[in-house]
């Protein structure tokens, strides 16, 4: 391993926080510089992570939801037998800082809570297709809540900080991230537990170190990152 080693890592919203927290570690005792990039793990965006590398960004590790990493191995985008979960994150609910606190602990406080909003963010990634696309109906609200589908979890945000909606739903870990309040995670019987996952892209010239960082974000020395960053270790004893 020479020192001009050079890694390009993409990584969506939710793991985010703990990989910040990690990476200087990672590149004081590896001797590996490494390059970040963003995009969101699904949907239909020109800077969702997919679009990113079928246009050509140049990336070794990619980290997104598990179900974006899913569609990014049908299309054979990740080498084979490289892929890893890493932690998994609960939603909950992010209200402007200084703002009373709605209860979202039972399923009909947070029914009432949507159906009472002016406007709700929501990602327009995995965890806001899922919400659109399954619990609203399954609550018999998907005609009755505005919604606003933000870009990234950062844009989510970013609106509810600016006053431009009243709340935002998403992945916890990106709400303890952010300038704004963790109001709680929503119930258990509602609630949709994101898995976020690593893979070594198809194509990279680096697959020993992506496969020593992907190795990193997964060891008990991570674990600590991760659940300071709102998220569960899923490979800690490993």
């Amino acid at each position: 391993m020479t020192n001009n080693t050079q890694l390009n890592v993409l990584i969506s919203g939710g793991f985010s926080g703990a990989y910040e927290r990690l990476l200087p570690e990672f590149k004081r005792t590896n001797v590996i510089e490494v390059t970040t990039g963003s995009g969101a793990s699904q949907g239909t965006g020109p800077q969702t992570i997919a679009a990113q590398l079928a246009r050509g960004v140049p990336a070794d590790v990619v980290i997104l939801s598990r179900e974006g990493l899913s569609e990014l191995i049908a299309a054979k985008r990740i080498v084979a037998g490289t892929d890893v979960d890493l932690a998994q994150v609960p939603l909950g609910v992010a209200v402007r800082a200084g703002a009373p606190k709605p209860d979202v602990s039972t399923v009909e406080a947070f029914k009432q809570m949507l159906l009472g909003a002016k406007l709700v963010a929501m990602p327009a990634s995995t965890s806001g297709i899922w919400m659109m696309t399954d619990l609203f109906p399954r609550l018999g609200i998907a005609e009755k809540v505005a919604t606003k589908m933000a870009p990234r979890g950062s844009d989510a945000t970013r609106m509810v900080a600016a006053g431009e909606v009243d709340i935002a739903v998403m992945p916890v870990s990106e709400i303890l991230s952010a300038p704004v309040a963790f109001a709680g995670s929503i119930a258990p019987e509602i609630q949709f537990v994101q898995v976020f996952s690593a893979a070594v892209v198809a194509g990279s010239a680096e697959i020993e170190n992506s496969k020593r960082l992907i190795e990193f974000l997964s060891s008990a020395r991570a674990s600590e990152a991760i659940r300071n960053s709102g998220m569960e270790p899923l490979t800690a004893s490993t």
